[in-house]
């Protein structure tokens, strides 16, 4: 039997369902709202003027609708120039963390290598230390590459190599391995298929989901990161679109500066609204249905 906080009889008089439809039309508008306004803020900020962006208290609504505001902010902002720039960083990024983390959780989870567990171990214990210890050391290395001895800053390296071995992707892609039925690999394997044949004809192709959302995350993650591409990408030309837009923030108008910041987030917005059913899909699921 379950229990739960409202029981099933009490639903169905009209006074329960009463109290139970208040009660989530104003959860679902609170948090709509915690959520929504922020955005809505930013957009409507941008078409205000100076004086009305300073004034107190706050206008909710803008006096006019001047949207040339955005294209100011585009041509003296270099924005184009910004936003390529982003999606070089995290096109790359995206494509060396499928190659890295994919690799390394089929191997963990189908190829079971002696001390897998430890290594694993290991790659989730780096989740424990916090991003702002490990900025040094890893700048050192992008400084002075170990071994070749090259200096990767200014160039797209810099942000390829650190974001290409991600411990919490390892473990997500593993744990969705894992699922897999064992089935599938040992009938490859008796038709003769080597592991990186059953890796590219089997395991991918019934990973979509959990590769979706690791291929999203790693993007957006890419896509708004500021402290470590500010390290790296001193050159102006070289920027990604947060810092560019923070380097240039002290010689634009309020205005044109939230108008940027609108411009910046639309396409990690655009990602999430088209591909929101691969998130939440890849985030259930952990097993296959036969």
């Amino acid at each position: 039997m379950t229990r739960t906080l409202v029981s099933p009889l009490s639903l169905q008089s009209s006074r329960g369902k009463a109290i139970y439809w208040t009660i989530l039309v104003i959860t679902v508008i609170g948090f709509t709202g915690a959520f929504v306004f922020p955005l809505y803020w930013m957009i409507t900020g941008a078409l205000k003027s100076p004086d009305e962006l300073a004034q107190i208290p706050p206008s909710f609504f803008p006096s006019h609708f001047d949207f040339g505001v955005y294209v100011e902010a585009w041509n003296q902002l270099q924005l184009g120039v910004f936003l390529k720039n982003t999606a070089l960083y995290a096109g790359g990024a995206w494509l060396f963390t499928l190659a890295v983390d994919v690799s390394a959780a089929y191997a963990l989870s189908k190829l079971r290598p002696m001390f897998g567990k430890v290594v694993l171990g290991l790659m989730l214990a780096t989740l424990m230390i916090p991003p702002m210890v490990l900025l040094l050391p890893t700048y050192l290395v992008a400084k002075d590459l170990p071994i070749l001895h090259l200096d990767l800053l200014n160039t797209p390296w810099a942000i390829w190599l650190p974001a290409a071995a991600n411990g919490f992707f390892v473990f997500l892609l593993k744990r969705f391995f894992d699922s897999i039925p064992k089935e599938l690999l040992e009938a490859a394997e008796i038709d003769g298929a080597s592991p990186m044949r059953i890796l590219w004809s089997i395991v991918l192709p019934v990973s979509r989901p959990i590769l979706g959302v690791v291929s999203i995350l790693s993007v957006v993650t890419v896509w708004k990161d500021f402290v470590w591409p500010l390290l790296v990408l001193p050159e102006t030309d070289k920027m990604s679109i947060s810092v560019g837009i923070a380097s240039l923030s002290a010689q634009m108008p309020q205005n044109v500066l939230i108008a940027s910041l609108v411009i910046a987030s639309l396409p990690t917005i655009l990602v999430f609204f088209v591909f929101q059913r691969s998130i939440m899909a890849g985030l259930t699921a952990g097993s296959l249905k036969g």
